[in-house]
């Protein structure tokens, strides 16, 4: 009994030292995607065209505001090159942004908002970590509608909604 109490304390003070390390880890990591996505963000920005789609991972996959926007990688870059070596890409300035990481820390989701030319978007990614780097495997860029102005962007959006259900309905074969 009497070595009970300070197996204890010693147990108490090593689960603290842990914690402060796992946060501080966590801390680290955020530090480490704040800064791709910062730089990310500043090299569309500054038109590094090299930069920008380095940044992203080979399989990398980007989700537009339109509907038909869906382009991996090698798309995506033909779709920007014009803008790139024009000297006018796009600035998209982080407001806010949230990041979450899986149990073994290799692969790690965030949503932001962002002050554009179009207003306040969202953004929303993936991210996967290769050795010490990450990479950007997946970003989701979105409009962001008030809820008092949804019935107005739906009767905006019905004719060519209803022209693109149909389309893709017939097209669609229900298999993933």
């Amino acid at each position: 009994m009497k070595y009970c109490t300070p197996i204890v304390l010693l147990l108490l003070f090593i689960s603290c030292n842990n914690q402060k390390s796992t946060n501080l880890n966590v801390v680290k990591k955020k530090e480490a995607i704040n800064n791709v996505l910062n730089t990310w963000h500043k090299d569309a920005a500054t038109t590094n065209y090299k930069g920008y789609f380095d940044a992203m991972d080979k399989d990398f996959v980007f989700l537009g505001t339109e509907a038909g926007e869906h382009w991996n990688k090698k798309e995506f870059e033909k779709f920007s090159k014009p803008f790139f070596d024009r000297g006018k890409a796009w600035n998209f300035t982080p407001l806010k942004r949230n990041i979450y990481f899986q149990k073994d820390n290799k692969i790690a989701w965030f949503d932001e908002l962002l002050d554009t030319w179009m207003g306040v978007c969202r953004g929303s990614g993936v991210l996967i970590r290769y050795k010490n780097s990450w990479k950007i495997k997946h970003y989701v860029l979105s409009l962001t509608i008030p809820n008092a102005n949804i019935d107005e962007v739906i009767k905006v959006n019905k004719e060519k909604d209803s022209i693109l259900i149909k389309k893709l309905k017939r097209s669609f074969n229900g298999s993933y």
